[in-house]
């Protein structure tokens, strides 16, 4: 029965249906058990975490040890741009424990938090700040999380500079945290990679294009399109891509590509208003998908077909591709997404969704 709670426990981790050991724990054992249990006669916190090992190995393969490679390097970049402030990565970007969806943990050391996003805001990077309340034996205290988007999550947990000696406690082993200042990492990585030239693979990290930036650098103009109240009563272009976008979600959850192009269809009309397909396109060349892109490419025609004025041969040359369905679905969305006064996600959290659903499904 333990060994069954143990991995139900995991699983409840591993698909990111829970995320704290406790809860995941007691959800587990009162489903295995059908009944209450007792804290004290749960497994600990490193059998869950030896189990979510497993399902790691198992669903993740190669893939894991790849993306390894690529979280330590992009955590060495952040280390060495945070350096001033005495940082220290944790965590199972530093242990090797990662598994899909697993962030880079680095602690930073500082009196002032505009201090460290003042990095952040020169490299133009996206992150938000959250500031949360934890009761720990009568007493409140606030953390401040630095939430960093990027290829891979970054989470900055910023402590007062003088905390940067301190021991702090391992959840999950009750031991003192594991944890590597830049120099200790770089060592590390020299280690476990005999031969690597850090400088260099740095340097490849630094030229790749992400191409997430590069979708938030072309939807956030769209805020400032005014669009024809006779067509588009819901307001401005951005907030009608993100109502299609969420429609598109719902309609396909699995689907990375249909709902990019929901998100991305009309970022050409910040670009040029009189052919925004053509001008979105070029500017999402090299980094969408050819499905992606036909979608976009042929969403004006869609609308052709719903008010009939689409020519024949036109209307099968669109049928005869296998994305045809799509194409209609997309522009059911398209046609549905411009109610006024509806909750719509903002940007970030839009692509930090297509972004967790890429690394679910690669």
């Amino acid at each position: 029965m333990r060994r069954q709670i143990i991995f139900e426990a995991a699983r409840l981790m591993y698909s990111r249906q829970e995320t704290e050991y406790y809860r995941a724990k007691m959800k587990a054992a009162r489903k295995v058990c059908q009944g209450w249990v007792k804290p004290a006669d749960l497994p600990s916190n490193r059998e869950i975490r030896d189990e979510i090992q497993r399902f790691a190995c198992t669903f993740e393969g190669e893939s894991r040890t790849e993306n390894l490679l690529a979280m330590r390097l992009q955590a060495l970049r952040y280390l060495r741009l945070f350096k001033s402030f005495h940082p220290k990565i944790i965590g199972s970007t530093l242990t090797g424990h990662i598994r899909q969806g697993s962030d880079i943990d680095i602690h930073v050391f500082s009196h002032s938090c505009e201090a460290v996003t003042a990095q952040l805001d020169e490299e133009g990077t996206p992150y938000h700040v959250e500031h949360k309340t934890v009761k720990k034996h009568g007493e409140e205290r606030v953390f401040t999380h630095i939430h960093v988007q990027d290829t891979y999550p970054v989470e900055l947990t910023l402590y007062p500079t003088e905390k940067s000696s301190y021991g702090f406690k391992c959840s999950i082993t009750g031991k003192r945290i594991e944890r590597a200042t830049l120099p200790e990492f770089e060592q590390l990585l020299e280690r476990d990679y005999p031969g690597i030239d850090l400088d260099q693979r740095l340097a490849e990290v630094e030229q790749s294009v992400d191409r997430f930036q590069i979708y938030r650098m072309l939807l956030l103009p769209l805020a400032g399109v005014k669009q024809s109240k006779k067509y588009h009563p819901e307001g401005d272009a951005l907030y009608h891509s993100l109502q299609v976008y969420d429609m598109a979600c719902d309609e396909l959850p699995y689907d990375e590509e249909f709902q990019l192009a929901a998100l991305l269809h009309d970022v050409g009309k910040a670009i040029d208003s009189q052919n925004h397909v053509e001008a979105g396109l070029q500017a999402l060349e090299g980094f969408i998908t050819d499905r992606t892109a036909w979608l976009i490419e042929h969403h004006m025609e869609a609308h052709a077909i719903r008010s009939g004025t689409i020519g024949a041969r036109a209307r099968r040359r669109l049928m005869a591709n296998e994305n045809y369905e799509d194409l209609l679905l997309l522009e059911e969305c398209d046609y549905n997404g411009r109610e006024q006064g509806v909750e719509v996600p903002d940007v970030d959290d839009a692509l930090e969704s297509i972004r967790e659903l890429s690394r679910m499904c690669s």
